[in-house]
Order: C-alpha cells, then sequence, then structure tokens
C-alpha cells in the first residue's frame, strides 16, 4: 500500500543560511534531529538510541534545500527541508515533506512538530 506524502511549514526566526546548516549539517543535526549524527560524502548517518539508520542526499540547493532518502526506505520516498521567505511578512519558512501511512500522519506530525521546537530551542528562535 502506499504511504501518504505529507508536508508541514514552520515559521522560524533565523537567517535561511544558518538555518540551512541546522538541517545539513551532522553536528547541528545531532543538536535537534538524532542522538548521533555522522557524513560521509553524500550518505548521513542518524543514531537514536542503540540503532543507526543511514540516508543519502539526493538533492541539495545551498541554504534552500536538501532531500534525503532512508537507504532502507521505499522506493521514491523521501524526506526533505526546503527553507524560504514569505512574500508578505519576510519570515523564513522551514517546509518539511515526509511520507507515512495514512492512520500514522497525526503522530508523525506530533513528532515532527516536537523536533521543530527542539530546532527552534537549539538555534535560539523559540
Amino acid at each position: 500500500m502506499a504511504r501518504k506524502k505529507f508536508t508541514l511549514e514552520y515559521i522560524i526566526r533565523s537567517s535561511p543560511s544558518i538555518l540551512f546548516g541546522f538541517v545539513t549539517n551532522p553536528s547541528n543535526l545531532a543538536q535537534w534531529f538524532s542522538d548521533y549524527c555522522d557524513a560521509n560524502d553524500n550518505f548521513i548517518v542518524f543514531g537514536w538510541g542503540g540503532s543507526r539508520e543511514q540516508a543519502q542526499i539526493v538533492e541539495f540547493i545551498e541554504d534552500e534545500y536538501v532531500k534525503y532518502h532512508w537507504l532502507d526506505g521505499r522506493d521514491g520516498e523521501f524526506f526533505s527541508f526546503r527553507i524560504y521567505k514569505s512574500d508578505i511578512a519576510n519570515d523564513t519558512i522551514l517546509e518539511v515533506t515526509d511520507f507515512a501511512d495514512d492512520k500514522e500522519v497525526k503522530d508523525q506530525t506530533m513528532l515532527w512538530d516536537s523536533q521543530i521546537e527542539e530546532l527552534k530551542h537549539q538555534l535560539g528562535a523559540g
């Protein structure tokens, strides 16, 4: 069964370039996204507790967009971060795209909300 793609948007009080570093740099990712993070070329290893998962960076636009694919994930699925400025208020927006089963979208959204709150805290933007 196909999983559902969903997108969430968050206003982040940060410059796009600093925020981009927090969604791409392993030492920054380890501050809010995972317990452990290391990079080797276009591959990132994330760790939570005793488990490790590897993702590949499949698309990268400096200060704007990064797209990751879990190596053990389903074909065509990914998670990504897009950063842009809103037209009206000039706010920095972080757009998160991910996939989940229909019945898990609400739980995944709550998980992302929690992760992004930690990101804001680490940025001093909370």
